[in-house]
């Protein structure tokens, strides 16, 4: 019970906001509670005096009583069940929004730990199983103990001895159940890990959906999801398996209570120490108190499922930001990115080794080399999407680290080769980020020199963009993450194969607003292709970690064997 406790206590903050919902939630437990107690109290009164004692009067009583119960336990189990879904449908509604909040806040690296489909099995799936203990599983339990200690009430006072009887053999289940509980909490987590596998596996599966049709690879991947399905359906079966062995074993234990109470009162009766209307008022209590205690024993199951997904909740709440930005703001105006021998890992692998490099305000610098020499890692330590191991990066002479990372990123635009397009209108996702100005994003698209064919689309800037952006080209979606780039107006431009999907036409265009960009501004270009770095400043030739070559294009031709080496593959 102490991990059900942990999870309560999570929730605590979230629960002190619904007083009024549990006061009412509670009054109709109890309202459902008193309805079941009262049809088992009843039935005494309807056996003696209306079929035994022939009372006429309350033969025309009794039976609108019995409706009156029933209206007052079916309305209370409404209202039992109405507050207790809203009271748990709103917390993990607030839930989640903390949990994605402290998600999208933390580095880097921890994204590239975890896959995406499990992410989304764990914010979506284990929440949900979070929920069911709110909503359903402690409101049950709450209900089914207060029903029980009022049939109690009724079989005690039947009769003491039949129900000391009746009621001996449910410490005997203990044992038994707390087995089975443990075992279900462990497949329960295994359970939950495979779904996080089968997410990962189709999300995997509809991303990268083109080259595994142009690979003619789709029976491949049913084949992996077909194993990682059945491996699921297993561990269902097996938690299924032991779970509803709770069943069997409360019936049979209840069986063994009834029996006992039919040869002992059935004795009493023939006695005539025990009225036929107690024994069946005692013997209709019972049956519906092992009603109540058998869902208590099922529930109690039922948490271990819960609990496993707490415990992987949590974890991801619990998690904070490796990464934390300075307490000042970014300067108005930069003059200079000074980056002094600084060295990154990412794990235990070195790819950053003492680079040196210094750009300022209206000056391009280009970064080539061979693929894995580190260049993107460079840029990742600048937007501190990782932090450097040692050395410095100074802008303006002044630390990077002291910025807030807010006003680091707005400061910052990157088109990166990787294009992102959002499932939004054109205008949408090239205002992203910030205020949306409808003049602004048509002057960001005319300098990104996606305007011509954008008007031509039926809604115009506010034609809505599929996933992925796929009802545009390649070249289309580049020019919108340019547009997107040129729209926020930052004051460091970085550029990583920022135009390798456009045509030459496209190209010179974006190459024209570049140059007119750099002059109040600082422009660094990833590329590979000779015809985005030739009006460089200056070419930084970054292999293995190193800058292996320094100076502009006609310098590192004479002088430099690796760009030497590089142009002849441009």
């Amino acid at each position: 019970m102490n991990d059900v406790k942990n999870i309560l206590r999570r929730f605590a903050p979230y629960i002190k906001n619904y007083k009024v919902q549990f006061i009412l939630a509670i009054l109709g437990m109890i309202m459902a509670a008193a309805g079941t107690a009262g049809i088992a109290w009843l039935i005494e009164p309807v056996l003696n005096k209306i079929f035994v004692e022939k009372n006429e009067k309350l033969l025309y009583i009794l039976p609108y009583g019995i409706i009156i119960i029933y209206m007052i336990k079916g309305g209370g189990g409404y209202m039992q069940k109405y507050f207790t879904v809203y009271i748990g449908q709103d917390i993990v509604r607030q839930f989640r929004d903390k949990l994605v909040n402290n998600l999208i806040s933390l580095d880097m690296k921890f994204f590239n730990e975890f896959r995406t489909g499990e992410l989304m099995s764990r914010t979506i799936n284990d929440i949900d199983r979070i929920r069911n203990i709110v909503s359903n599983m402690i409101p049950e339990l709450i209900m089914h103990t207060i029903t029980i200690f009022g049939l109690l009430g009724v079989v005690i006072y039947r009769s003491p001895k039949l129900a000391f009887f009746a009621l001996i053999v449910f410490p005997i289940a203990i044992y038994p159940l707390s087995i089975l509980a443990r075992k279900v909490k462990k497949i329960s987590k295994k359970s939950q890990e495979k779904t996080s596998d089968i997410s990962s596996n189709l999300s995997e599966i509809f991303t990268n959906i083109e080259i595994i049709k142009v690979s003619n690879a789709e029976k491949k991947e049913l084949n992996k999801f077909k194993k990682e399905n059945y491996k699921f359906f297993k561990l269902n079966l097996k938690s299924v398996k032991i779970g509803e062995l709770v069943s069997p074993i409360m019936e049979t234990l209840g069986a063994i209570g009834i029996a006992s109470v039919i040869i002992i009162g059935g004795k009493e009766v023939i006695d005539g120490t025990l009225t036929v209307g107690s024994f069946f008022s005692f013997a209709t209590a019972l049956f519906l108190l092992y009603t109540p205690i058998k869902k208590i024993s099922s529930i109690y199951n039922q948490m271990q499922d819960a609990v496993a997904a707490s415990e992987r909740t949590f974890d991801l709440m619990d998690r904070v930001p490796n990464i934390v930005g300075g307490d000042q703001e970014f300067p108005k105006i930069v003059n200079s990115i000074n980056i002094q021998d600084i060295w990154l890992s990412y794990d235990e692998k070195e790819v950053l080794k003492g680079i040196n490099l210094e750009v300022k305000k209206g000056e391009m610098l280009a970064l080539v080399g061979s693929s894995g020499g580190g260049k993107t890692s460079l840029i990742n330590a600048l937007l501190r999407f990782y932090d450097v191991s040692s050395g410095n990066i100074l802008i303006n002479n002044q630390d990077l680290y002291e910025f807030s990372l807010k006003s680091i990123r707005d400061n910052i635009g990157l088109v990166s080769q990787r294009v992102y397009i959002f499932n939004d209108t054109i205008a949408n996702n090239v205002a992203y980020s910030g205020e949306f100005d409808e003049n602004k994003v048509m002057e960001a698209l005319k300098q990104a020199n996606a305007y011509s064919f954008v008007s031509k689309l039926e809604d115009g800037i506010y034609t809505k963009l599929s996933e992925f952006g796929a009802n545009l080209s390649g070249g289309q979606r580049q020019r919108i993450a340019i547009a997107r780039m040129l729209y926020k107006n930052p004051q460091i431009i970085i550029l990583d194969e920022a135009t390798s999907a456009l045509d030459n036409e496209s190209e010179s265009v974006i190459t024209e607003v570049i140059d007119k960009l750099r002059k109040d501004k600082i422009l660094i270009v990833i590329a590979h292709r000779l015809s985005t770095v030739k009006n460089a400043t200056n070419i930084a030739v970054i292999n293995d970690g190193k800058v292996v070559g320094f100076g502009d294009e006609e310098e590192l031709s004479k002088n430099c064997i690796s760009y030497q080496k590089l142009k002849g593959t441009l």
